[in-house]
């Protein structure tokens, strides 16, 4: 029999655990994690589309991608790297063109390559600093998303065992999945520092972080309280019981 203040301890977490959940999943799949914002001249240069399609079809490089990002109001994310670039006109010259969005989605193995101390040149050697935070900051939510899926197994197992002790178990896979979604922002974070170090965006362009960051930001925190409440549930519930039957023992 679980007290009335354990089982809305349970309930709140797993409201909680539920909204991280779509909070983090929401940002690890969209690309607004950090953002550039261009002068308007630069849409409209006329090598514009080259630079799109190049983006879009062209070799996987550092550099290239980067300053691609910095002239066309470029959005970066975990998985995904986005211009804005004008559509395909008609045979005259729009003077206010349609602006279109292009994606392009980093694929597994690129997660993995190496970063170089001058992006784009690969005779400065590798730096690992960046190359390491780079694959944290895309492995660490997957990580922080699997340990919330054992603990959702956890707890089903719980309530088929109708104990409140695996509670314990929910709790600790909570708090190190803040731990990581908290690990996944501060990565994302260190190498856009470093990266802006070693390709420094054009005085013209203004960076700022995204709405997807956010998003990880808020998942941490929502995390560690889901933990807390089912630490608190586990701990006071077993001391509880542990009172009880030194009562009737005695």
């Amino acid at each position: 029999m679980v007290d009335n203040r354990y089982a809305t301890a349970l309930v709140i977490g797993s409201v909680l655990s539920l909204l991280a959940t779509v909070y983090l999943s929401v940002a690890v799949g969209t690309q607004h994690w950090y953002q550039y914002r261009s002068p308007p001249g630069n849409h409209e240069a006329s090598n514009a589309s080259e630079l799109r399609e190049d983006f879009i079809n062209g070799e996987f490089d550092e550099k290239a991608y980067s300053d691609t990002l910095f002239r066309l109001n470029g959005t970066l994310g975990l998985w995904w790297r986005c211009v804005q670039a004008p559509g395909q006109s008609h045979w005259f010259k729009e003077p206010d063109p349609k602006m279109v969005t292009q994606c392009v989605s980093f694929t597994l193995p690129q997660q993995f390559l190496p970063k170089y101390k001058e992006p784009g040149n690969h005779n400065t050697g590798e730096d690992l600093l960046r190359t390491y935070l780079w694959r944290c900051q895309f492995l660490l939510p997957l990580v922080s998303l699997a340990f919330v899926f054992l603990s959702g197994l956890v707890g089903v197992c719980a309530c088929l065992c109708r104990s409140i002790t695996p509670t314990l178990a929910v709790g600790v896979l909570h708090l190190l999945a803040g731990l990581c979604s908290l690990g996944t922002v501060c990565c994302f974070l260190a190498g856009m520092d470093l990266l802006h170090r070693v390709s420094v965006p054009p005085d013209s362009v203004d960076g700022s972080l995204g709405w997807s960051l956010y998003l990880a930001l808020i998942s941490s925190p929502l995390q560690m309280m889901a933990a807390a409440l089912f630490l608190w549930a586990a701990r006071s519930h077993r001391q509880n019981y542990t009172r009880m039957t030194a009562y009737r023992v005695a």
